[in-house]
């Protein structure tokens, strides 16, 4: 079988950005091989009678003529290409569509609104954790999509003639970021999602999900600035008023904005605004995949998983050839552990969850090497995709592995950004002990432990001589109590009398 038969690729002729995904399908997933992206601005280039000038066609014909040298070795039936708000509106559309074509010498399609929100829908199901019910909003150059469903099914789908290209020319072609044209251009959003926000409401989710750049955009600078990953309404409105001070779009600079994302970020900020308040979002997270990875699986035909990260971490057992009960036994003993000192702590399910991953994988830096297996831990699971996990949620899992034993590094658990820094610490105490009970790899060796918390203090109470009869364990308990002191994490053992 040629190796091309296992390539895919995915184009998405979008408003603002014309994207290509290429992956090769492993054993059931799929494996990224390339991602492309160039700024087109083609909805820059409609005028009022939605025509599409000559220059903004030729900006999208020469990102065309990039992506398809990369076609040339993939099956033309393993390709998808569809184009997006700017190409439904655009009068002259086929025009541009018949070059397209041409250029990448397979079919360019141009879907409708509602099926871009099932497209989305459907490659956040594929690549994004959590609960199974979820809204997930897509705010892109010239459209955004707003889709309830649950699991691998959508129910509501919405397509919205809005987008941060077309925002951007409606209500800040000034380049004034004062606080009349954020005003007006919120308005005007709350004005499109006010029709349908009952519907959605009533429909519920679990969890909010961003898949568009504005999302990615929004969390980079919140993860720049030392804040946790979930964005919510006052830390929009925080970077709204820290746009309103730069003054004018040239001068718009924010910790971890990057230039090239910084021209469409306002209008995408108005519209993000617009949209939490008339649906009460509490948070938000930013998506595994959208419309590309939608399009992929699509072709795949592979069915969605539940719980993608089980799929994930059981991927990566496979893969580093781990010792599943090992780990089976180091979790259900931190799981424990975190129940008992849950209330104390204030150990959330998604904290528990987290926790529960870690275990799962703490020893996949023995696949590289004994002698520094944790920093081993840390840089594969720092550097792997794990599908299901924000990349906060990676660089937290990395942490944790890196600490799971020896000196206790704690800026770095200070510096993730998927929970907050005490609670960070607190899963890696925990982490730490359940590794020292179960290091003897029996489950008739565990002893029956009971925990205590105190604010940070931290009390271990063991079976009557049980520290005796264990000598080696004993010893690396009194070790840890010492690691953990180094830290300012008071831990007291002691047995039952």
């Amino acid at each position: 079988m040629p190796a091309s038969s296992t390539l895919y690729a995915a184009i998405d002729l979008g408003s603002n950005s014309f994207h290509m995904l290429v992956v090769r399908e492993v054993a059931g997933s799929i494996q990224t091989l390339a991602r492309i992206k160039r700024k087109v601005r083609l909805a820059a280039g409609l005028d009022r009678q939605n025509h599409l000038s000559h220059e903004a066609m030729q900006r999208g014909w020469q990102c065309l003529r990039l992506f398809s040298e990369r076609l040339q070795d993939i099956p033309r039936e393993q390709i998808r290409v569809v184009a997006t708000a700017t190409l439904r509106l655009a009068s002259n559309a086929d025009e541009f569509l018949l070059t397209a074509q041409e250029i990448l010498g397979c079919p360019v399609q141009v879907i409708s609104g509602e099926e871009e929100a099932r497209l989305i829908y459907h490659g956040v199901a594929h690549t994004t954790g959590g609960p199974d019910q979820r809204l997930v909003v897509d705010i892109g150059g010239g459209s955004t999509e707003l889709v309830t469903g649950t699991g691998a099914q959508a129910a509501q789908l919405y397509s919205l003639s809005m987008g941060c290209v077309t925002w951007l020319e409606r209500f800040f072609s000034d380049r004034n970021l004062g606080q009349e044209n954020f005003e007006a251009a919120e308005l005007a959003a709350r004005a499109m999602v006010r029709p349908i926000a009952p519907q959605l409401r009533q429909q519920g989710w679990q969890i909010c999900v961003g898949a568009s750049g504005t999302v990615q955009a929004l969390q980079e600078i919140m993860v720049a600035q030392g804040m946790d990953e979930r964005i919510t309404l006052p830390k929009l409105r925080q970077l709204k008023q820290r746009a309103i001070q730069c003054g004018k779009l040239e001068e718009l600079e924010i910790e971890g904005l990057t230039l090239e994302r910084a021209l469409v970020f306002p209008s995408g900020l108005s519209i993000l605004l617009a949209i939490f308040q008339e649906l009460n979002i509490e948070c938000m997270t930013l998506a595994g995949g959208a419309l590309r990875e939608g399009l992929v699986y699509g072709m795949l035909h592979l069915p969605v998983e539940q719980d993608i990260r089980s799929r994930t971490l059981r991927n990566l057992q496979r893969r580093y050839m781990l010792d599943t009960e090992q780990a089976e036994r180091v979790s259900q003993l931190a799981m424990n552990f975190s129940l008992q000192i849950a209330n104390e702590w204030q150990l959330d399910a998604r904290c528990r969850e987290l926790l529960h991953a870690a275990c799962l994988i703490h020893e996949i830096g023995l696949s590289v090497d004994f002698k520094q297996a944790p920093q081993h831990a840390a840089y594969l699971i720092g550097h792997l995709d794990l599908p299901g996990f924000t990349p906060a949620q990676k660089k937290l899992l990395a942490t944790l592995l890196q600490n799971q034993s020896n000196t206790i590094d704690l800026p770095l658990l200070s510096q993730q950004n998927a929970v907050l820094p005490r609670m960070a610490q607190r899963l890696c105490r925990i982490l730490r002990l359940a590794i020292i009970f179960a290091s003897r790899r029996r489950d008739d060796t565990l002893p029956a432990v009971r925990l205590r918390a105190n604010d940070e203090e931290l009390y271990l109470t063991l079976p009557p001589g049980w520290l005796e009869q264990h000598p080696l364990r004993a010893e690396t308990l009194e070790q840890e109590s010492h690691w953990q002191s180094y830290v300012h994490w008071p831990l007291f053992l002691d047995e039952q009398h």
